[in-house]
């Protein structure tokens, strides 16, 4: 997590990852899911606190969640059904339920025919927000394999060159095991900031960097600037400019589309006849079907390792890998609590109040 995009401290209010668990699953409830999946919406968010990534946990997410139950977009008790099945993949429909309760459902499927077969892929349409889709890619990682996952959904980001928006933030995860050193996890948007980030930088007071952002014309904004109003800007591709390689992210925004939404065999929300909602793509590659399983996480410790052990630039206290940081956040933040905003804090306040359910239990 950027500096910029953490609570103040003075706006900081710490909350215990089992209380946070229990009021999340409460709501759930509340919003009509049954009890098994509450906990395991809860369960995928607050892990998801835990490791740093405020953007995809309680602080954004709940809310909005909370918002489609009532407005009916999103199926508390979705009847989900198997399109095609075949030993190495499976695609389903999801009838409009949460992908952050559906996602973990998904790759443990994907991770049952990647047992029997080497791999297992499964596609989902018709689906709500997955959350930060790498908690997903980290339960293959867990059960020592590699995970991937990718999702699309949305009209957010402009391509390179473009005037209108296309795609979506369409973020890419994989992660793999080790042995010693924490797991590999990347996880990361394929537009220069993730979405989710522009609303922890209107929370804070957080400035919009050089090639974040685009006007309504397409051109890149190059100035650092106070986020616009909401409609006043589009997002941009992973690289901001042509010059600085928007391009690849572009490409990679496609790469996601294709593999989460073309698989299902659904258009993309930018083609006019699209079913719209989000779609989901869940990989997990069975270590042992390919080598040693052993060697790979020697092989893998061997890799992370040196890359920890890369002279830092000037300015730098270390080289770090995708995970670590992550990693580290998560043992901090189980000792120490989870921080949440004070306007977060009001809005639990006001939502248990609404649902007559307990306050949330602050440290």
């Amino acid at each position: 997590m950027l500096q910029r995009f953490k609570v103040p401290k003075d706006d900081e209010v710490r909350v215990a990852h089992d209380a946070l668990t229990e009021t999340v699953t409460s709501i759930f409830e509340k919003m009509g899911v049954q009890a098994d999946d509450a906990a395991l919406g809860a369960e995928v968010l607050v892990a998801t606190d835990l490791r740093g990534v405020e953007t995809h946990g309680v602080s954004n997410m709940l809310r909005s969640y909370v918002e489609g139950y009532t407005a009916g977009t999103l199926n508390p008790r979705p009847d989900v059904k198997v399109v095609s099945d075949s030993p190495a993949i499976a695609n389903v429909n999801a009838d409009k339920g949460l992908a952050v309760i559906l996602g973990p459902k998904a790759m443990e499927m994907a991770m049952e025919k990647a047992r029997n077969v080497g791999v297992g892929v499964v596609t989902m349409s018709n689906a709500g927000h997955s959350g930060a889709i790498g908690h997903h890619a980290m339960l293959a990682a867990k059960n020592d394999m590699v995970g991937m996952v990718a999702t699309s959904g949305g009209l957010l980001v402009v391509p390179t060159f473009g005037a209108e928006p296309r795609l979506g933030t369409n973020p890419i995860a994989i992660a793999a095991p080790a042995r010693s050193e924490p797991f590999l996890l990347f996880d990361a948007a394929t537009s220069a900031i993730a979405g989710n980030k522009l609303r922890l930088a209107d929370r804070v007071g957080a400035s919009m960097m050089p090639g974040w952002i685009a006007g309504l014309d397409g051109d890149p904004i190059m100035d650092e600037i106070k986020l616009p109003e909401r409609g006043q800007y589009y997002q941009l591709p992973l690289g901001g400019t042509r010059e600085q390689g928007s391009h690849k992210g572009y490409g990679f925004g496609i790469m996601a589309e294709v593999l989460s939404t073309m698989l299902t065999g659904d258009l993309p929300t930018m083609v006019e006849g699209s079913p719209g909602g989000s779609h989901h793509y869940f990989a997990a590659y069975n270590i042992e079907a390919f080598c040693d399983l052993e060697q790979f996480k020697d092989n893998m410790d061997q890799m992370l390792g040196t890359l920890k052990a890369t002279k830092p630039a000037p300015g730098h206290d270390a080289v770090i890998y995708p995970g670590v940081s992550e990693h580290e956040e998560e043992a901090e933040r189980r000792q120490n609590g989870i921080p949440l905003h004070k306007e977060v804090i009001e809005w639990f306040s006001d939502i248990t109040a609404e649902l007559s359910l307990p306050a949330l239990r602050t440290m």
